[in-house]
C-alpha cells in the first residue's frame, strides 16, 4: 500500500471556503472516478501563525493506483483550478510512501 501526502496553506478567511470545497467538491469527486486501487482520502488542518496548514493524505494499493490519480508524473501535486484560487501556497508536488501500518479501513 501506497500513502500519498500533500500540504497546502490558505489564510484563515478562506479555509472554511477550501475546506469546504474539499469535502463537498473535491473529495467527492476522487471517489466518484472510482479508481481501481484508490482505498481513500484523510484531512488534516492547523492554524500555523498566519495561515491555515491543510494535509490530505490519500491510500493506494500501488503506484500504479496512484499514477491512474495522478497520471504518469504521478508525484505532481492535483490541485484544482478552484482549490488553487483558495490557496495561498501549496507544495508542488506529493510525496509518496510504503505504508508500514496500513488505516483500519484497509483491512
Amino acid at each position: 500500500m501506497i500513502t500519498r501526502v500533500w500540504h497546502g496553506w490558505t489564510t484563515p478567511a478562506n479555509a472554511p471556503v477550501y475546506e469546504q470545497l474539499l469535502l463537498t467538491e473535491i473529495f467527492v469527486g476522487i471517489a466518484g472516478r472510482n479508481l481501481p486501487g484508490y482505498r481513500g482520502i484523510s484531512l488534516g488542518k492547523r492554524d500555523v501563525g498566519d495561515e491555515v496548514e491543510f494535509v490530505t493524505i490519500m491510500w493506494f494499493d500501488t503506484l500504479d493506483s496512484v499514477r491512474a490519480f495522478a497520471g504518469d508524473d504521478y508525484a505532481s501535486a492535483v490541485v484544482p483550478p478552484k482549490a488553487r484560487a483558495a490557496l495561498k501556497r501549496f507544495d508542488p508536488v506529493s510525496e509518496h510512501y510504503e505504508t508500514v501500518v496500513e488505516p483500519p479501513f484497509a483491512k
